[in-house]
């Protein structure tokens, strides 16, 4: 939030300010400076404005005490104070604020905190103080309980001059007792404001008593600022909530924690844009798959604000989870998830879909109009893959509606694949291919720091692409996904088909028993042989061709069988007098983790086993 953000508090220097001190806005310089009003007799000056000891606000040696500190809102609130259409209304602005507003008025007590001075010296010099709390009186606060007379004052919501008994009470309470101020009718206004909920503080406006003073009218031009200043406030103050809590949004719709599979490594990223009003609807997702495979998933809604793009990004996170779990072909799945999207409405998002298979260390990819993925090669090589990018998701189908391709590629162990959104390669400052080429540079020069014997660990990997970003390229949310391949090696595997008879269960059996064997995991045989019979048994009755059998030897012991049926099986409690149904509870209770997933052309049980 900054000073453009009040409509009179441009700081453009556009006005009769402008030229003074330099430039046309106020003066902040962190640390300590002499602010004196050059050419006016120290006896004309009286002790409101002079820097001296006996000021609370100022330092030692008369020095005004300047700190630096993220101070933007009441800096803008003093601005818009202090209109460039009559800049000679006040010369001095000091802003006492409630930090934890309520929403009902009085709050017993309700604590203002004295958060600045914007000051005007006879010579049109501007100077901001913006206290810190280091210096004597700097944190100056004031409770106001219900029944004073400040509270009387503020509860009116009318600016008032500072020259009756009561009003000057009221100051006084305000500002403390040591606090001098002119006593000269009509020199000083005491503003409250009063934003959305409720009030929130207190503006004082002084005039400098060699001055005319104020106006009766001014008052009316007082609540006018005060009105504006505040109506700014809250507008800032709402826009900045809804991104705050859109941005919270984004991110609890992308996933907590990534899967870990065999073969594969991941790591991801989600960097919100600088502002975060421009950016939103960047994703990434891993699926688990059938066989041990995975689906990697990019995706960016393009042309939507925080809110809206946040929303359709979840909805498109969650129809390509459901489409994977169909196990089809990623141009299948791109081709499903854009007729869901038409339904949503008019929307149009970006999209890279790769599913990697760590058994035949092959990796088949396809886009929808997103930037192309990078391999980065074991032997330092960052590439280009050269993927047909078609239309984006939701787009309009202008002349024939064509589909989706896919292409196939090797995955070699050690590589690794990089996706991305566009906020990554692209901002102001740069186009799309540029970007591209950084990021391809980036990730070999990275290669060649870490060794070519010894790749970047992912998450290092992932902060140092961050790390490319520099001033002016966060125009856009970021998501990135990185997977590194280690694949599984085919010493490691163990295949075979089973004609779907009443021998295969026995047949089952004897090749586990021989895997375990040749593994030197003989200790699992017993379980392994009775999962894998079970399993195999449910199978055949359904299947009318061969029935797949697969295991896998990584971290843990994995089993797969799959058959050419799509009904899944499903838990049954079986009656004492039954012969069967006990097959699937007997795998609950013996395996560390098992499942059943529909494929393309059937279905899949697989269950787990931990290696001891």
């Amino acid at each position: 939030m900054g000073l453009e953000e009040f409509p009179e508090a441009d700081g453009s220097g556009s006005g009769p300010d402008a030229g003074r001190a330099g430039h046309g806005g106020p003066v902040v310089i962190p640390g300590q400076a002499v602010r004196r009003a050059a050419g006016v007799p120290d006896e004309q000056e009286p002790e409101l404005f002079r820097t001296t000891p006996n000021n609370p606000f100022t330092g030692v040696d008369g020095h005004t005490v300047l700190p630096g500190g993220d101070f933007d809102e009441e800096l803008a609130m003093m601005r818009g104070l202090k209109p460039s259409r009559v800049p000679d209304f006040s010369n001095e602005i000091e802003l006492y604020l409630d930090r934890s507003p309520s929403d009902r008025y009085p709050q017993d007590p309700l604590v203002l905190r004295f958060r600045g001075t914007y000051r005007v010296d006879l010579a049109g010099r501007e100077t901001v103080f913006l206290p810190d709390g280091r210096a004597d009186g700097a944190d100056h606060r004031c409770e106001i309980r219900s029944g004073s007379t400040l509270a009387h004052m503020l509860g009116n919501g009318w600016p008032v001059f500072c020259d009756t008994g009561a009003a000057r009470t009221a100051l006084e309470e305000l500002v403390g007792p040591q606090r001098p101020l002119p006593r000269a009718p009509r020199t000083v206004i005491l503003a409250p404001l009063r934003g959305r909920d409720g009030i929130v503080g207190a503006a004082v406006l002084v005039r400098h008593p060699v001055r005319p003073p104020f106006a009766p009218d001014d008052l009316h031009i007082a609540a006018q600022l005060v009105t504006r200043t505040m109506q700014g406030r809250d507008g800032v103050r709402q826009r900045a909530h809804d991104s705050l809590r859109s941005a919270e949004l984004q991110r609890r719709m992308l996933p907590a924690s990534l899967p870990r599979l065999p073969g594969v490594r991941l790591a991801a990223r989600y960097l919100a844009a600088e502002d975060p009003v421009r950016g939103g609807g960047d994703w990434y997702d891993a699926v688990p798959l059938a066989g041990g495979r995975v689906a990697l998933i990019v995706g960016d809604v393009m042309g939507n604000s925080m809110p809206s793009a946040a929303a359709v990004m979840g909805q498109l996170r969650s129809i390509a989870q459901t489409l994977a779990g169909f196990d089809l072909p990623p141009r299948d799945i791109l081709q499903r998830l854009d007729g869901q999207a038409h339904g949503l409405g008019e929307l149009v998002a970006t999209c890279t879909y790769a599913v990697y298979d760590p058994v035949a260390h092959r990796i088949t990819i396809a886009n929808a109009g997103h930037p192309p993925p990078l391999l980065l090669h074991s032997g330092g090589r960052a590439e280009v893959l050269r993927v047909p990018s078609g239309r984006p998701i939701g787009a309009p189908v202008v002349l024939v509606e064509t589909d989706f391709e896919q292409v196939e590629l090797d995955a070699p162990p050690g590589s690794t694949l990089v996706l991305y959104t566009d906020g990554l390669v692209e901002s102001r400052l740069r186009d799309v291919w540029t970007g591209i080429e950084q990021l391809r540079e980036r990730l070999a020069t990275t290669v060649q720091l870490t060794g070519l014997d010894h790749p970047p660990p992912l998450e290092a990997l992932c902060d140092d692409v961050l790390d490319m970003l520099g001033p002016g390229d966060r125009d856009d949310d970021i998501a990135l996904l990185a997977a590194r391949f280690d694949g599984i090696a085919p010493s490691d595997v163990a295949y075979w088909f089973l004609d779907p008879e009443e021998t295969a269960p026995g047949r089952a059996r004897r090749f586990a028993r021989r895997a375990l064997t040749r593994w030197g995991l003989e200790e699992l045989s017993d379980s392994l042989e009775l999962l894998v019979s079970e399993v195999v048994t449910n199978a055949v009755p359904y299947a009318e061709r061969p029935v797949t059998l697969r295991l896998l030897r990584t971290d843990v012991l994995r089993c797969e069988v799959g058959d050419d049926s799509p009904q899944l099986p499903r838990q049954q409690r079986a009656r004492d007098t039954d012969e069967g149904g006990r097959g699937l509870l007997v795998v609950d209770r013996i395996a560390a983790r098992w499942g059943a997933v529909q494929r393309y052309g059937g279905k899949l049980v697989w269950f787990e086993l931990d290696l001891r």
